[in-house]
Protein backbone atom coordinates (compact mmCIF):
# COMPACT_ATOMS: atom_id res chain seq x y z
CA UNK A 1 0.00 0.00 0.00
CA UNK A 2 2.90 2.54 0.72
CA UNK A 3 4.20 1.68 -3.09
CA UNK A 4 0.83 2.50 -4.02
CA UNK A 5 0.00 5.49 -2.05
CA UNK A 6 -3.35 5.08 -1.08
CA UNK A 7 -4.60 4.11 2.24
CA UNK A 8 -6.77 0.85 2.13
CA UNK A 9 -10.41 1.02 2.01
CA UNK A 10 -13.31 -0.60 0.67
CA UNK A 11 -13.81 2.54 -1.13
CA UNK A 12 -10.52 2.52 -2.75
CA UNK A 13 -11.87 -1.23 -3.31
CA UNK A 14 -14.94 -0.45 -5.19
CA UNK A 15 -13.33 2.70 -7.16
CA UNK A 16 -10.56 0.65 -8.52
CA UNK A 17 -12.67 -1.82 -10.15
CA UNK A 18 -15.52 0.29 -11.35
CA UNK A 19 -12.10 2.22 -13.14
CA UNK A 20 -10.56 -0.71 -14.59
CA UNK A 21 -14.61 -2.24 -16.08
CA UNK A 22 -14.92 1.54 -17.06
CA UNK A 23 -11.77 1.31 -19.32
CA UNK A 24 -12.75 -1.95 -20.52
CA UNK A 25 -16.50 -0.61 -21.71
CA UNK A 26 -14.88 2.45 -23.36
CA UNK A 27 -12.82 -0.42 -25.35
CA UNK A 28 -15.79 -1.98 -26.55
CA UNK A 29 -17.85 1.27 -27.70
CA UNK A 30 -14.64 2.88 -29.46
CA UNK A 31 -15.02 -0.23 -31.43
CA UNK A 32 -18.54 -0.04 -32.08
CA UNK A 33 -18.82 3.39 -32.37
CA UNK A 34 -14.91 4.33 -33.52
CA UNK A 35 -14.67 6.60 -30.19
CA UNK A 36 -15.20 6.41 -26.66
CA UNK A 37 -14.46 8.35 -23.73
CA UNK A 38 -13.66 7.17 -19.71
CA UNK A 39 -13.78 9.74 -17.20
CA UNK A 40 -11.25 7.70 -14.87
CA UNK A 41 -8.55 5.18 -16.18
CA UNK A 42 -4.58 5.47 -16.93
CA UNK A 43 -3.37 3.39 -14.22
CA UNK A 44 0.41 3.04 -15.88
CA UNK A 45 2.56 2.32 -13.32
CA UNK A 46 0.50 -0.57 -12.06
CA UNK A 47 2.70 -3.97 -12.91
CA UNK A 48 1.80 -7.37 -13.37
CA UNK A 49 1.95 -8.31 -9.61
CA UNK A 50 2.12 -5.03 -7.92
CA UNK A 51 0.54 -1.54 -7.67
CA UNK A 52 2.32 1.72 -7.35
CA UNK A 53 2.37 5.08 -8.00
CA UNK A 54 -1.61 5.63 -7.69
CA UNK A 55 -1.96 2.62 -9.65
CA UNK A 56 -4.07 -0.78 -8.28
CA UNK A 57 -4.15 -2.42 -11.59
CA UNK A 58 -3.22 -1.64 -15.06
CA UNK A 59 -6.77 -1.10 -16.97
CA UNK A 60 -4.85 0.00 -19.89
CA UNK A 61 -2.95 -3.68 -20.38
CA UNK A 62 -6.04 -5.21 -19.11
CA UNK A 63 -8.49 -4.01 -21.42
CA UNK A 64 -6.13 -4.98 -24.50
CA UNK A 65 -5.70 -8.15 -23.29
CA UNK A 66 -9.42 -8.52 -23.41
CA UNK A 67 -10.06 -6.91 -26.57
CA UNK A 68 -7.72 -9.75 -28.22
CA UNK A 69 -8.73 -12.39 -26.40
CA UNK A 70 -12.41 -11.99 -27.12
CA UNK A 71 -11.15 -11.59 -30.88
CA UNK A 72 -12.73 -8.07 -30.55
CA UNK A 73 -8.89 -7.07 -31.75
CA UNK A 74 -5.92 -8.27 -32.90
CA UNK A 75 -3.31 -5.74 -32.14
CA UNK A 76 -3.58 -2.56 -29.54
CA UNK A 77 -1.70 0.06 -29.44
CA UNK A 78 -1.53 2.43 -26.46
CA UNK A 79 -0.24 6.01 -26.87
CA UNK A 80 0.23 6.92 -23.26
CA UNK A 81 0.66 11.14 -22.76
CA UNK A 82 0.85 11.21 -18.81
CA UNK A 83 3.86 13.11 -18.19
CA UNK A 84 5.09 10.15 -16.05
CA UNK A 85 6.47 7.39 -17.64
CA UNK A 86 3.98 4.20 -18.31
CA UNK A 87 6.77 1.39 -16.44
CA UNK A 88 3.80 -0.86 -16.07
CA UNK A 89 2.14 -0.97 -18.76
CA UNK A 90 6.00 -1.21 -20.44
CA UNK A 91 7.21 -3.81 -18.16
CA UNK A 92 3.55 -5.90 -19.29
CA UNK A 93 4.01 -5.38 -22.42
CA UNK A 94 7.35 -5.95 -23.29
CA UNK A 95 8.28 -8.81 -26.27
CA UNK A 96 4.59 -8.66 -26.87
CA UNK A 97 3.79 -8.36 -30.65
CA UNK A 98 0.40 -7.61 -30.28
CA UNK A 99 0.27 -4.83 -27.80
CA UNK A 100 2.48 -1.83 -28.55
CA UNK A 101 3.49 0.74 -26.07
CA UNK A 102 4.58 4.23 -26.89
CA UNK A 103 4.94 6.23 -23.83
CA UNK A 104 5.82 10.13 -24.15
CA UNK A 105 7.17 11.56 -21.33
CA UNK A 106 9.77 14.30 -19.01
CA UNK A 107 12.83 12.20 -18.98
CA UNK A 108 13.67 13.92 -15.46
CA UNK A 109 10.34 12.80 -13.79
CA UNK A 110 8.64 9.39 -11.93
CA UNK A 111 9.37 6.68 -12.20
CA UNK A 112 13.18 7.34 -11.56
CA UNK A 113 14.37 3.54 -12.89
CA UNK A 114 12.26 2.93 -16.03
CA UNK A 115 11.11 0.11 -17.95
CA UNK A 116 11.15 -0.08 -21.70
CA UNK A 117 8.35 0.67 -23.77
CA UNK A 118 8.50 -0.23 -27.33
CA UNK A 119 8.56 3.56 -27.91
CA UNK A 120 9.60 5.69 -25.65
CA UNK A 121 10.09 9.16 -26.58
CA UNK A 122 11.69 11.44 -23.47
CA UNK A 123 11.03 15.13 -23.25
CA UNK A 124 13.13 17.43 -20.79
CA UNK A 125 12.24 18.90 -18.28
CA UNK A 126 10.51 22.18 -19.37
CA UNK A 127 9.86 21.42 -22.49
CA UNK A 128 6.48 23.51 -24.01
CA UNK A 129 3.74 23.22 -26.19
CA UNK A 130 5.70 23.82 -29.68
CA UNK A 131 8.16 20.90 -28.65
CA UNK A 132 5.96 18.32 -27.18
CA UNK A 133 3.53 18.82 -30.43
CA UNK A 134 6.18 18.55 -33.10
CA UNK A 135 7.47 15.62 -31.05
CA UNK A 136 3.94 14.50 -31.14
CA UNK A 137 3.02 14.70 -34.68
CA UNK A 138 6.20 12.96 -36.22
CA UNK A 139 5.97 9.41 -33.92
CA UNK A 140 1.70 9.62 -34.32
CA UNK A 141 1.94 8.70 -38.43
CA UNK A 142 5.18 6.40 -37.47
CA UNK A 143 2.81 4.24 -35.01
CA UNK A 144 -0.06 3.87 -37.34
CA UNK A 145 1.81 3.11 -40.03
CA UNK A 146 4.02 0.41 -38.92
CA UNK A 147 1.85 -1.36 -36.54
CA UNK A 148 -1.74 -0.20 -38.14
CA UNK A 149 -3.66 -1.17 -34.79
CA UNK A 150 -6.98 -2.29 -34.82
CA UNK A 151 -7.79 0.05 -31.41
CA UNK A 152 -5.94 3.05 -29.80
CA UNK A 153 -6.12 3.20 -26.17
CA UNK A 154 -4.92 6.76 -25.53
CA UNK A 155 -4.18 8.01 -21.95
CA UNK A 156 -4.70 12.24 -22.11
CA UNK A 157 -3.01 12.65 -18.61
CA UNK A 158 -3.02 16.72 -17.93
CA UNK A 159 -0.05 16.25 -15.77
CA UNK A 160 2.30 17.88 -18.81
CA UNK A 161 0.31 21.29 -17.43
CA UNK A 162 2.71 23.94 -16.90
CA UNK A 163 1.22 24.29 -13.22
CA UNK A 164 0.59 20.42 -12.44
CA UNK A 165 1.42 19.86 -8.87
CA UNK A 166 3.50 16.87 -10.28
CA UNK A 167 4.44 17.93 -13.86
CA UNK A 168 7.40 19.36 -15.02
CA UNK A 169 7.06 19.82 -18.40
CA UNK A 170 5.36 23.60 -19.51
CA UNK A 171 2.23 22.93 -21.77
CA UNK A 172 -0.71 25.62 -21.79
CA UNK A 173 -3.99 24.74 -21.76
CA UNK A 174 -4.07 25.07 -25.39
CA UNK A 175 -1.04 23.09 -25.66
CA UNK A 176 -2.98 20.41 -24.01
CA UNK A 177 -6.37 20.79 -26.73
CA UNK A 178 -3.83 20.90 -29.65
CA UNK A 179 -1.70 17.28 -28.34
CA UNK A 180 -5.66 15.94 -27.55
CA UNK A 181 -7.07 17.58 -30.92
CA UNK A 182 -3.71 15.28 -32.74
CA UNK A 183 -4.06 12.41 -31.42
CA UNK A 184 -7.55 11.83 -32.13
CA UNK A 185 -7.53 13.46 -35.92
CA UNK A 186 -4.63 10.69 -36.61
CA UNK A 187 -7.28 8.04 -35.75
CA UNK A 188 -10.17 9.19 -37.31
CA UNK A 189 -8.18 9.63 -40.40
CA UNK A 190 -6.66 6.36 -40.27
CA UNK A 191 -10.50 4.96 -39.37
CA UNK A 192 -8.94 3.45 -36.25
CA UNK A 193 -11.04 3.24 -33.52
CA UNK A 194 -9.60 5.31 -30.36
CA UNK A 195 -10.94 5.02 -26.40
CA UNK A 196 -9.71 7.45 -24.28
CA UNK A 197 -8.89 7.74 -20.39
CA UNK A 198 -8.22 11.01 -18.63
CA UNK A 199 -4.93 9.92 -17.06
CA UNK A 200 -2.96 11.92 -14.34
CA UNK A 201 -3.64 15.40 -13.41
CA UNK A 202 -2.59 17.38 -9.62
CA UNK A 203 -4.03 20.51 -8.64
CA UNK A 204 -5.46 21.63 -5.46
CA UNK A 205 -8.03 23.65 -7.77
CA UNK A 206 -11.02 21.13 -8.75
CA UNK A 207 -11.85 23.76 -11.65
CA UNK A 208 -8.87 23.92 -12.92
CA UNK A 209 -7.77 20.77 -13.16
CA UNK A 210 -11.91 19.97 -14.42
CA UNK A 211 -10.58 22.58 -16.89
CA UNK A 212 -7.43 20.55 -17.96
CA UNK A 213 -9.25 17.46 -18.36
CA UNK A 214 -12.40 18.93 -20.73
CA UNK A 215 -9.84 19.51 -23.50
CA UNK A 216 -9.98 15.63 -24.26
CA UNK A 217 -14.31 16.05 -24.37
CA UNK A 218 -14.04 19.46 -26.54
CA UNK A 219 -11.68 17.79 -29.07
CA UNK A 220 -13.78 14.97 -29.43
CA UNK A 221 -17.15 16.69 -29.87
CA UNK A 222 -15.21 18.84 -32.54
CA UNK A 223 -13.65 15.72 -34.43
CA UNK A 224 -16.54 13.44 -33.94
CA UNK A 225 -19.89 14.82 -33.95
Amino acid sequence: MRRIGFPWSEHLLTRTLHSVAGTELAARKALEHGIALHISGGYHHAHQDFGSGYCVFNDLVYSAIRMINQGLADKVLIIDCDVHQGDGTASMTVGDANIISCSIHCRQNFPARKADSHYDIELEKGAGDDEYLTTLEQILPLLILTHRPDLILYDAGVDVHAEDELGLLRLSLEGISRRDMSVLRHARDAAIPIACVTGGGYCKDPLQLTLRHSQLFHAAAMLYR
